[in-house]
């Protein structure tokens, strides 16, 4: 049986599939059939149900509830890696919810958690990640929310933090922050959604055997990005939720859950609904 599986082209997400979608492991009869695109792509994707399996960014899970569950390896949690809001002058924060901002998506765990941070700020315009320093850098935005690799050159182009979204969240909530995680389709047999969380999470163990050495595959999609940056990328995003959630991941997840529901209103499903069944660790 073959399946799409949809993850970005960032070395966080290659590093944790190349085995699974190159060979390197046993799929045990299971194909896959990868999808690169950009996480905002992704998250559109899965609203309309595209993808068999997914990465998403965590801002989108409660709209989708109705079609996926969230695996528990593969995903991006963690302390310290999110994202950060930047400006080209310093600006008080005070003044941010009068400032035009720039986000990587409506649907992203960027926009939630600006917006958690700054909730009446309403003068916001949507683009793709890439696209936000230069925004910024232009004046057509007055500040702009960078994640991914800019969080290690908006310094270099002379841009400067007004804070970190991240630290933010984890003051006001004391969980790792989640960032992204795997969703499968809920109408696939949870055998077979076990089988593929495990398969995830022997790829990433894979990967790990080998690393600091990067594979081409990794390479292949961030040909602009040094080597250097690209193991800072997988370090910053990389860890042992990305082996398994765990109960402190889990929880993360519901208060983020929480979280939209105080900003937007009343969830679709439940919190039952969240996750697929949990599979023992792989030793």
């Amino acid at each position: 049986m073959k399946y799409t599986l949809g993850f970005s082209p960032c070395p966080n997400d290659t590093f944790i599939f190349d085995a699974l979608v190159n060979g390197k492991i046993d799929t045990h009869g299971l194909e896959f059939e990868p999808v690169l695109e950009d996480v905002q792509t992704l998250n559109t994707w899965a609203r309309e149900g595209r993808l068999d399996i997914s990465k998403i960014s965590y801002g989108v899970l409660p709209l989708i509830l109705d079609q996926y569950a969230v695996l528990d390896a593969g995903g991006a949690l963690g302390k310290g890696v999110g994202p950060l809001l930047i400006s080209k002058a310093p600006l008080p924060l005070e003044k941010v919810a009068q400032a035009s901002i720039a986000i990587p998506g409506e649907n992203t765990t960027a926009h939630m958690l600006f917006s958690l941070a700054f909730p009446h700020a309403r003068n916001k315009q949507f683009m793709l990640f890439s696209k936000i320093e230069e925004a910024v850098l232009s004046g057509q935005v007055d500040a702009g929310v960078i994640i991914h690799e800019n969080r290690f050159t908006y310094q270099q182009k002379g841009l400067v933090k007004l804070i970190d979204l991240g630290e933010y969240w984890e003051k006001e909530t004391g969980s790792p922050i989640p960032l992204g995680g795997i969703v499968v389709r809920k109408s696939i047999g949870k055998g077979v959604q076990q089988t593929i969380d495990t398969l995830i999470r022997e790829s990433v163990d894979y990967s790990y055997q080998q690393y600091p050495q990067l594979a081409d595959y990794i390479k292949l999609h961030s040909q602009e990005m040094d080597e250097a940056v690209m193991r800072k990328h997988i370090d910053l995003y990389v860890n042992n939720y990305s082996l398994s959630l765990q109960e402190e991941g889990r929880r993360a997840v519901h208060r983020l859950l929480d979280v939209y529901q105080q900003l937007n209103g009343q969830l679709p499903l439940t919190h039952a609904d969240v996750f697929t069944a949990v599979p023992a660790p792989v030793r």
